[in-house]
Formats: C-alpha cells, structure tokens, sequence
C-alpha cells in the first residue's frame, strides 16, 4: 500500500513561506540521483475515488510500491494539511536527489509549490483539475499516463519557472483581490448545495456577478508606471503570471510574462450589463481592446487598500484558493524559480505559452 498519511508539522501551516533563495545560471538546477524517486503529494479530500485512481495509475506505470521505480504517494486528508505534507516531501527528496511531486489542481499545486521554492530540489506536476493553466502554459502532458511517464526519465529534463508573489506567498497562475475572491466563495457554496460541475459554476458565476459590490480604493506604486502612484476604485485588481490565460484573454501583456515580469490588469466598478460587457471581451481574447480595463507589466508593485482594509486584511485568491493578508501588498517576481520537470523536448524552449493539448 502506498504512504498514505503523514501528520502536519506545525512550521508548515498556512500563511508560511520557504526562504527565497536568488537564482544563477545552470549551475542552481538542483541535485537528482538517476531515476530519482518521486513524492507525490496529493490532496485526498478533493475525492476518494480520484485518489485509488491516481494509486492505481502510479503502480500501473512506476511497478507497485517497493518494486519498480521508487515513489510514494502522500495523501493529505484536507487542504489545510496538504503545506505540512509538503514540506516532509521536500525534506525526504533533498535526502535523496528526488523530485516532489503535485497531483491536483492549481490550487494543490500552489500549496506544494510554495514548500518546493528556492529549497533546492526539483518540481514535477500531475494535473488532476479542471483548467490546469499551470501545466498546459508549461507542456506539461494534462494526461496522467503521459505525465507519469514524463516524470519516470531516468534523467529528468528540467526547465527554470518563473513564480509570483505576494507578501511571500506564492502564486503561479493568477492572484486577485475583489470581485474574484468573492465569485470563489460564491461559487463553493452553490457547489455544496447543487454538486460540482461547469454548468453550476457557470451558474454561480451569473449569480455573483448580478449582485452589488463594494470597490475598493487602491493605491499603487510601481517602477512600471508613468508617475509616481496611481489612484483608482476597482471592483477587481488581477495579477497575471500566466501567459496561458493572458494570452487566451487577448492581453499583450503575456509576453511581459514571458519576459520576466508580472501583469496587473484592474476593473472600475461596472454594473451587471457592463461586467457581461468585459467578460464577453474576454472570452473573444479582446480584452486589451476595452476601455474599462487599466492594465501595465511590472517587477515590483505596492498596493495600498485604505487604512480599515489594512487593519482588517484583504481576502485574495491566490491560484483560485481563498487567502487573507494585510495591505500594503507587495507584488513581484519571487527571486528563487521552480526547477519543473518537463518533456525532454521542451527542457530547452524558453519559457513561453506552451498548450500542452498544442504541444503533445
């Protein structure tokens, strides 16, 4: 039977971040045995039944556990315990030359994430959700065959990933503060009550967005801008480090990403008719051509929210899970990368909008 449950440490609750370590050239990329065993984290309570079919798929692939390539699989029992979880898996592969390893979606592989980097050991993604930005922007096969098969090399290819952050935490899809949090929330209590699926997504979403909101009063400093701060009421402020969804936005500012930098893109408060206005636009890709949208690229960037926000705190949503933190907020590009394990054909390619469903 795999490794199945492993008790949280209490240095790996939320709201914890690993040193930051400043990346070099080739020589950071972490150390790895041949054949290095896998750590595979997973969070057992997004569903019983996906948790015996990814068992089943490692032992069909890697050989059973003992026999074959050596793995295990560490099931946290609720999301809270999956940084604790995590974190044991870094110690066990820095002990070994092993990979760590997310199964889950970008919210499980946020939480692993935020325990790999800048500890020294490389990074392996199963994508187990249901957009799995992360993976495709990467290459990542979202298939679970092919994606154990790619992180089964005997030699792993590994490739440099850039990560957000914010006021040390990690982010690697998106991180937002308003409008979206609140449609999060939202929507996990229409799921609790009507099951998991698009269409009650889709549904919660219309719900949400037909409500009123309150803005929020931002001030932002960054070395991108023309002036010194800028001023605005947003129903939402999103931080992008995905040119995946960038760019699937229509967003030039996705090649910003791929450069090295962060992309904020801030909505004032619209009503119903003009919140379906700039979604519409988005889901033709022409978001950078409406005119309620205030957008820039970035390294660094301050957020002040008011002085009741910053005594209360700001709820984000960090990679789609629901987080609070206490303004100011201080974005940029975390100083240490994730060493990803990639197809062998892509260690090379810069890192760029790779469709995994493209690419495969």
């Amino acid at each position: 039977m795999p490794d199945l449950t492993i008790p949280s440490r209490a240095d790996g609750a939320l709201g914890t971040s690993p040193p930051l370590s400043r990346p070099g050239g080739p020589a950071d990329a972490p150390p790895l045995a041949t054949a290095p065993p896998l750590f595979i984290v997973a969070n057992a309570g997004s569903g019983r039944q996906d948790s015996a079919a990814l068992a089943e798929a490692l032992a069909a692939r890697l050989g059973p556990p003992g026999e074959g390539r050596r793995h295990q699989l560490l099931l946290a029992e609720a999301g809270a315990s999956l940084p604790g979880l995590a974190a044991e898996a870094v110690r066990r592969a820095r002990a070994s030359g092993g990979v760590v390893v997310a199964a889950g979606g970008d919210g499980t592989i946020n939480a692993v994430a935020q325990q790999v980097l800048g500890q020294g050991v490389a990074f392996g993604v199963l994508p187990r959700g249901t957009f799995n930005y992360f993976a495709r922007s990467q290459g990542v096969p979202v298939d679970l065959a092919e994606g154990i098969d790619t992180l089964a090399q005997e030699r792993p290819a590994l490739r440099r990933v850039q990560a957000g952050c914010v006021n040390g935490r990690v982010f690697l899809v998106n991180a937002s503060i308003g409008l979206y949090p609140r449609l999060l929330e939202e929507r996990e209590m229409w799921k609790q009550r009507l099951g998991r699926s698009r269409l009650v997504a889709a549904f919660a979403a219309l719900v949400s967005l037909w409500r009123e909101h309150r803005p929020y009063a931002l001030g932002i400093e960054s070395e991108a801008l023309a002036r010194p701060a800028l001023t605005l009421r947003a129903s939402t402020l999103i931080v992008g480090n995905n040119p995946l969804q960038l760019a699937r936005l229509g967003l030039p500012e996705a090649e910003a990403v791929v450069d090295g930098e962060l992309a904020a893109f801030a909505l004032p408060p619209l009503g119903p008719p003009g919140l379906m206005r700039v979604l519409l636009d988005g889901a033709l890709g022409r978001l950078a051509e409406s005119d309620d949208v205030t957008r820039f690229a970035f390294r660094r960037m301050t957020v002040h929210a008011g002085r009741r926000r910053a005594r209360r705190g700001v709820k984000l949503a960090l990679d789609g899970e629901i987080v609070k933190l206490h303004p100011p907020l201080l974005f940029g590009v975390a100083p240490a990368v994730l060493h990803l394990v990639v197809p062998p054909h892509l260690a090379g390619v810069r890192d760029a909008t790779l469709d995994s469903e493209a690419t495969a």
